[in-house]
Formats: C-alpha cells, sequence, structure tokens
C-alpha cells in the first residue's frame, strides 16, 4: 500500500506529468516515475489519482489500457475495447478466425501487437495479434483529441495466450472511467464557480443570486454522490458495483455539464474558454465500457432475472 508521505509524493509527482505531458509524452513520463509498478502494489492508489488528475487536466495516456492489460496478464499493452456504449469483448473466435469489432485508444498506433478479448464458445480468451493486421479509421466526433479509433478486421494465425477474465478487467477499466469522468466534473465545477465569483451584474458577483448558487450546490451534490459510490465499489470489487460507479459517474459529469454551461453562460461556449474540452470529453468517456443509460438497464434486467436485490455496499 501506497500511505502517507508516500502517496503525498505520488500524488504531487503525478499532478505535475498530467499538467506538463498528454499522449506519448505522458506516458513516458508515467513510466519514469513507475506508476505500472505501482498500480501492481496499490491498485486503487494508482488508478484513482491517475485517472482524475488525467480528468482534471484534459490529457491522454495508454493508462486504460495498462489497467485493462494488468487484469488479463499482459502489462504494457494495447487493448482494443469494445465498440462506444457497450461492454461485451470486442472478438469472436470461430471457424480458426478471429472476427474483431471494436474501439482503440492512441496507443493501439504505437504498439507492433494489440491484446483483443475474444468469445469463444462460453467462455473468453486473450488473443495477440499484429495491429498491421487490424483495420483503424480515426474517430473524429466530437472529442478527436482523444485519439480514439474504430477497430474492425478478420484476423488469421492470431496467437491464443490463455483464458481471460474479462469482466473483471471491464470493471476495473469502469472505476479507472468513473475517475476520469470525476476529475473532469470536478474541474468544470472549479470554472464554474471561478466565474461566478468575478462575473459582476447589477452590483454583485453573480454568485450572490439564489438560482446560480442553487446550480452549483446540485452539482457538488452530484459530484460528491458518484465519489461515495467508486469508494463503495473499491471496497465491494464486484462487476455490478463497478458498472453502478460508472454509472454515476457518467450521470453526475451530464449533469455537471449542463449546470456548470447554464453558469458561465455565452462564454461556454467559446472556444478560448476551456469548459467545452471537458464537456466533449465526458460526452465520450461516459459511452466507453457501457453509458449510465444501459448500464442501469443492464443491473436492473439482472435484479429482475435473479429476483434477488445486490447486498448493501459497504459505507
Amino acid at each position: 500500500m501506497i500511505e502517507g508521505e508516500d502517496l503525498e509524493l505520488f500524488r504531487q509527482s503525478l499532478r505535475r506529468a498530467t499538467q506538463r505531458h498528454t499522449g506519448a509524452a505522458l506516458d513516458a513520463a508515467l513510466q519514469d516515475l513507475g506508476w505500472q509498478d505501482a498500480l501492481s502494489a496499490d491498485t486503487r492508489a494508482a488508478v484513482s489519482l491517475l485517472f482524475e488528475l488525467q480528468g482534471s487536466a484534459n490529457v491522454i495516456s495508454s493508462g486504460l489500457d495498462w489497467v485493462l492489460g494488468s487484469v488479463l496478464g499482459q502489462e504494457g499493452q494495447a487493448v482494443v475495447l469494445p465498440v462506444l456504449g457497450q461492454w461485451n469483448a470486442p472478438g469472436a473466435l470461430g471457424d480458426g478466425q478471429l472476427r474483431v469489432r471494436g474501439a482503440g485508444t492512441a496507443a493501439l498506433g504505437e504498439r507492433e501487437t494489440a491484446l483483443i478479448v475474444a468469445r469463444a464458445g462460453e467462455s473468453h480468451v486473450t488473443v495477440e495479434v499484429g495491429t498491421a493486421s487490424l483495420a483503424r479509421r480515426a474517430v473524429g466526433g466530437i472529442d478527436p483529441a482523444l485519439g480514439l479509433a474504430e477497430v474492425t478486421g478478420a484476423v488469421a494465425g492470431s496467437r491464443e495466450l490463455g483464458p481471460a477474465d474479462w469482466r473483471a478487467a471491464v470493471a476495473l477499466g469502469q472505476l479507472a472511467l468513473g475517475h476520469e469522468l470525476l476529475g473532469a466534473s470536478r474541474r468544470m465545477l472549479e470554472l464554474a464557480r471561478e466565474h461566478a465569483l468575478g462575473r459582476i451584474q447589477f452590483g454583485r458577483p453573480i454568485s450572490a443570486f439564489q438560482a446560480v448558487r442553487h446550480r452549483l450546490a446540485e452539482t457538488l451534490v452530484a459530484i460528491e454522490a458518484a465519489d461515495a459510490m467508486l469508494d463503495a465499489a473499491w471496497l465491494d470489487r464486484t462487476p455490478q458495483t463497478a458498472g453502478m460507479a460508472k454509472a454515476a459517474a457518467g450521470r453526475a459529469a451530464r449533469v455537471t455539464a449542463r449546470h456548470c454551461q447554464q453558469v458561465l453562460a455565452g462564454i461556454g461556449f467559446t472556444a478560448e474558454h476551456p469548459l467545452h474540452r471537458h464537456v466533449r470529453r465526458i460526452m465520450v468517456l461516459e459511452q466507453l465500457l457501457g453509458a449510465a443509460r444501459s448500464l442501469t438497464r443492464e443491473l436492473g434486467a439482472e435484479i429482475l432475472a435473479g429476483r434477488r436485490l445486490p447486498e448493501l455496499l459497504p459505507l
């Protein structure tokens, strides 16, 4: 466990790295800091600190690939993700051929090989393929800076590495994305608060107006509720609570974006203000490894099918 002064030093080092770097440069900085070693030694501290700071600074790294790879037993590898909005394994094995339909981060274009988790009957297996055999199409859309790509292909001669615990990998990935959404949400709230304190109307800062205060208060409540859900999910460590935490963080991020945009008003729509970058980012992150609506619907379906409520979460 990373505790006390070591934890604070680790936090400060990660903050400096995320404030100064993004993409491949941030990957190199994280490797210099030994973040992957920290991921093995104290998974919660490594994941929560990096992804919240990454969300706050609006930067990208290979962190999500490394998180999934650590569960799959292949540290440091690029991992093909499910398509946006889903959390099913992106590959399927059959007739001696691997079919892939998923998404990849910028790390996929920087590696010679990638990991794909594929369905094989009733189980999942991890498969290693050459990235050159995959068709990649850059995803532009609302947040091209995130560097996502659509990944498709039918690959022959792939190398099976063994069985995969896909649900566990998805659960840890959902917790990581939940923290990144939380970091972006806290930064958006900070930007709105700073604007409310400095914007003068009718001789007073708009932070004195009840309507503005209510929006900021509702935002803070949503963020803190999502934070509590993430904390409970780390203690419980089940796929169900990880999905719940990701859904809560996604919902809180959308509430934050809506209220903060209203507080910032016209300036929040401009390219010169940083709010739009966070809004763009959370709209895509909210879809990765399952959107709030689909995750909530899936949990409800599981409860109905099992006719049993989940155990009470630790508080």
